[in-house]
């Protein structure tokens, strides 16, 4: 699981084992990010299920002014 573009690019993003969390596929957060990609810059995104951040992080990464992340699993806060 890494960023896909943006200013941090290529980083790489660590999740917790198990089912705790189930990231976003790879190809799924390409499908959304190419959906809405000159819409970001400037923005505040709100990731409501963020296990693992990336969403958000990949939104921060494309320009967003801000993401708020919301997590529900103690686990993965």
């Amino acid at each position: 699981m890494n960023i896909i573009t943006g200013t941090a690019r290529g980083t790489k993003l660590r999740t917790l084992e198990g089912e705790a969390t189930r990231p976003t596929l790879q190809r799924a957060k390409e499908v959304i990010f190419s959906a809405i990609q000159f819409d970001i810059e400037g923005r505040v995104v709100l990731d409501l299920f963020a296990g693992s951040g990336q969403m958000g992080l990949e939104a921060l990464s494309r320009g967003a002014e801000k993401a708020v992340k919301r997590i529900y699993i103690k686990t993965a806060a």
